[in-house]
């Protein structure tokens, strides 16, 4: 069974930092796509920023320049830096990956349960 752990969310003040992890586990044969998005109350979820397995990435505008998604293949695992943080940042953050689990022959998305991130103006 795959499974997808995020951490690192709280409470944090305007204009400071934190930094969320989120980690793959389970019958891995490889892992695609990693992804991390957000959800405010009374919004849709949106994609904040995405990584390829190469290390490409992408960002919604809101966050380019105070953002950065990076991964650590070795680990299985996602971060994503926050800085220069603002009350609208707040929501409830998700991992997102694209798995090719062991023995299987596609890949598969997964989603973890959400962190709360919070920021206080």
């Amino acid at each position: 069974q795959v499974q997808l752990l995020e951490s690192g969310g709280g409470l944090a003040q305007a204009g400071r930092s934190l930094r969320l992890s989120c980690v793959a586990s389970g019958r891995i044969f490889s892992i695609n796509t990693m992804a991390w998005y957000r959800q405010a109350p009374g919004s849709q979820r949106e994609l904040v920023a995405d990584i390829t397995n190469g290390g490409s990435t992408t960002y919604v505008d809101s966050v380019k320049g105070r953002f950065n998604i990076s991964r650590d293949n070795s680990k299985n695992t996602v971060y994503l830096q926050m800085n220069s943080l603002k009350p609208e940042d707040a929501a409830v953050y998700y991992c997102r990956a694209d798995i090719v689990p062991m023995r299987l022959a596609q890949w598969y998305r997964y989603w973890g349960q959400g962190t709360q991130v919070t920021v206080s103006s």
